[in-house]
């Protein structure tokens, strides 16, 4: 008995089932320990050689799967591999070709993995022969939670994009969203756009605390992007809230409840993935609004909850930057807002 392999074999197989585990089943938990760091380091890498090339950052996603897929195998072989290398005795070849070599143990342990083996080679002992049950358990279990874990984050990316092309179709920044609501003489047909984008988010916001690694599916297309829409969006309730009087505003509720789904998506990746920006973006434009016939409050009443409103718009510059997108708005930003 090598204990030396065998403890090495155990730490290797309970690091690749407490990551397993942990990223394709609790749901509260995020990504395990090790595929976080995986999904963090891949996606810089890629930010660092593409820079804000969309469709070379498209393959964060996809590469991501597969590193953290062939790590988990590898941890998973690996350690089964070193558990048979405890025993001088664990296997025994019946073509009786001489001892069993390490390519021996690697080439029984990936059948026992994914098969139930050949029979060329066999466990030796009843100890041997639970280890190698335990083997193709693991295997199963770990190929039923990948299958399950692949399908369910591309329904969520679909997801996605869909909520992100939702909003698009109301408008590519904040006043644009404001303007297409404005009959002229009041806010007409937001309600139901408003109410579905909010639906929408919380289940976004529910699956990218399930899955962080929908963070990581970039796509090349702006208007299938949530993060540029989350902004939108947000730049929308905002004006709605603070830049148009009380007794023109649409439905108080439903804008308060938008809010509310805007803030618990940035409180999900804030505790992990992004950080506020350094800088404000820039502001919404009254004026355009006012082009188009819509009350407005004051300028300095605006500005006074744009100041009160600072760190929130930060966190979603933070959160858009990232991501290679540019903040949509009216205008360029200005020096110093």
């Amino acid at each position: 008995m090598d204990p030396v392999y065998l403890a090495l074999g155990v730490l290797l197989l309970v690091i690749a089932v407490v990551d397993l585990t942990w990223t394709t089943l609790w749901v509260e938990g995020g990504a395990g320990p090790l595929t976080s760091r995986l999904m963090s380091w891949t996606w810089r890498a890629l930010r660092g050689v593409a820079g804000r090339n969309s469709r070379i950052l498209s393959l964060a996603g996809p590469l991501i799967f597969a590193i953290s897929l062939s790590v988990w195998i590898a941890l998973l072989w690996g350690g089964w591999t070193l558990v048979f290398a405890g025993a001088e005795g664990a296997l025994v070849d019946t073509l009786d070709r001489g001892s069993v070599s390490w390519i021996d143990r690697v080439y029984f342990t990936g059948y026992a993995i994914f098969t139930l083996g050949n029979g060329d080679f066999v466990p030796h002992g009843d100890v041997w022969q639970l280890a190698t049950g335990l083997t193709t358990a693991s295997g199963m279990l770990f190929v039923t939670l990948i299958v399950t874990y692949v399908l369910s984050v591309l329904d969520a990316v679909t997801q996605k994009r869909s909520f992100a092309i939702g909003v698009s179709g109301l408008g590519t920044h904040g006043e644009g969203i404001v303007r297409a609501g404005w009959t002229g003489e009041e806010f007409r047909g937001l309600d139901l756009p408003l109410n579905t984008s909010t639906t929408q988010l919380n289940s976004l916001t529910s699956n990218h605390k399930a899955y962080p690694i929908l963070h990581y599916f970039h796509t090349t297309r702006a208007d299938h992007a949530p993060v540029g829409r989350i902004a939108a969006l947000d730049e929308a309730l905002t004006l709605l809230r603070f830049g148009v009087p009380g007794s023109e505003r649409p439905n108080d509720l439903l804008v308060q409840n938008a809010r509310s789904s805007v803030r618990n998506y940035l409180d999900i990746l804030d505790s992990a993935l992004i950080e506020a920006a350094d800088r404000s973006p820039p502001s919404p434009e009254l004026d355009s609004l006012r082009d188009a016939g819509v009350p407005t409050v004051p300028d300095e009443e605006f500005d006074a909850a744009l100041e009160e409103l600072d760190e929130r718009r930060r966190t979603l510059l933070g959160l858009v930057e990232p991501d290679a997108r540019e903040w949509s708005s009216s205008r360029p930003n200005r020096e110093g807002n």
